[in-house]
């Protein structure tokens, strides 16, 4: 365990000229006391770690220290090689950087690891898209990542409806969902983050000029924003609502038939169970016409209370279901 943290340590101050002792523990997910005394064991097992006192101190590699990898277990060099999305890095014009990365790090591979690409890749496939989707890679989508890799500003122009709308960004990061692109991007001028699908951008064109990235605990983290921002769309899409009554059976399917979160909140709400065993819910939907669908496929084990439109519109299906089957 402490042999596995001081090679991370190593490798985290060879990334970086310096790291003080509370980002090495946030790293390393330690005390600060034990980075100091992980520090003094690297330093006693010959690793020039330095420690500069003050304020702006820290920890640094010094005389170009660089360590080999041939620490490297078979998953983790495995794991290394699956880091990488070919598809997505061909389509964003980094497939020649990627395939030269990885023959220098099967370059510096024990020779036993050196079948890791092979081996990774007989094992694990990423298909991002989803069944039934013609995936077009859009256009623009190298010049945005390249102006994401380059910090550089990007004046671009996004299609709104029928219209075309200019912009200056500061694009921070790509998403790939489902087959979809799309950019995190800074607004210059109004210092909000927003979102938008790359398949949209009708021009873009980089600047000269570029902007700079907060660092520490004030930097962009485009997980975490994603994260958010995608549980914001999909809650933004739920406008309606709809009460439904469900039998033991309709309680267990429910989640796999409309939003997940949606059904495990409103059934977490929900009131007791009734004397048929049937429990109501009152289930956030993004509109009557897709809760028709959605609850259409829980058959028997739904029964729609409200509204009033919705439940005459399942009980039509009924009497016609009725009349095919006698």
């Amino acid at each position: 365990m402490r042999a596995a943290r001081l090679i991370k340590m190593v490798l985290l101050l060879q990334s970086r000229p310096s790291m003080t002792a509370a980002e090495l523990a946030r790293e390393l997910e330690v005390s600060e006391r034990t980075v100091t005394r992980d520090a003094q064991a690297l330093s006693e097992a010959g690793v020039p770690v330095y420690a500069d006192r003050g304020r702006a101190g820290g920890y640094r590699l010094i005389g170009g220290y660089r360590t080999r990898l041939t620490g490297l277990a078979r998953g983790e060099a495995e794991a290394l090689f699956l880091s990488g999305v070919p598809g997505a890095l061909r389509e964003m014009g980094l497939e020649d950087a990627a395939s030269a990365a990885h023959l220098k790090v099967s370059a510096a591979l024990l020779p036993s690891l050196r079948d890791a690409p092979r081996t990774a890749a007989q094992r694990f496939h990423l298909d991002a898209p989803g069944w039934f989707k013609e995936q077009e890679t859009p256009a623009l989508l190298p010049a945005i990542a390249e102006a994401v890799w380059e910090d550089r500003v990007v004046r671009v122009a996004y299609r709104r409806q029928d219209t075309d709308v200019e912009r200056e960004l500061e694009p921070y990061g790509l998403v790939l969902k489902a087959g979809v692109w799309y950019l995190a991007a800074a607004v210059r001028g109004a210092g909000t983050f927003r979102v938008y699908r790359v398949d949209r951008f009708t021009a873009v064109t980089p600047g000269e000029e570029r902007f700079g990235r907060a660092e520490g605990d004030d930097a962009f983290d485009l997980p975490a924003f994603w994260e958010e921002r995608a549980a914001q769309f999909a809650r933004a899409l739920l406008r309606a609502e709809v009460v439904v009554r469900l039998t033991p059976a309709g309680v267990r399917q429910l989640p796999y038939a409309t939003d997940q979160a949606s059904a495990r909140e409103a059934l977490e709400s929900a009131g007791s169970v009734d004397a048929e065993g049937r429990t109501t819910v009152t289930l956030p939907v993004e509109s009557q016409d897709v809760a028709y669908t959605q609850l259409m496929a829980l058959g028997p084990e739904a029964e729609v209370v409200a509204p009033e439109a919705l439940r005459e519109r399942f009980a039509l299906a009924a009497r016609r279901m009725r009349g095919w089957y006698g």
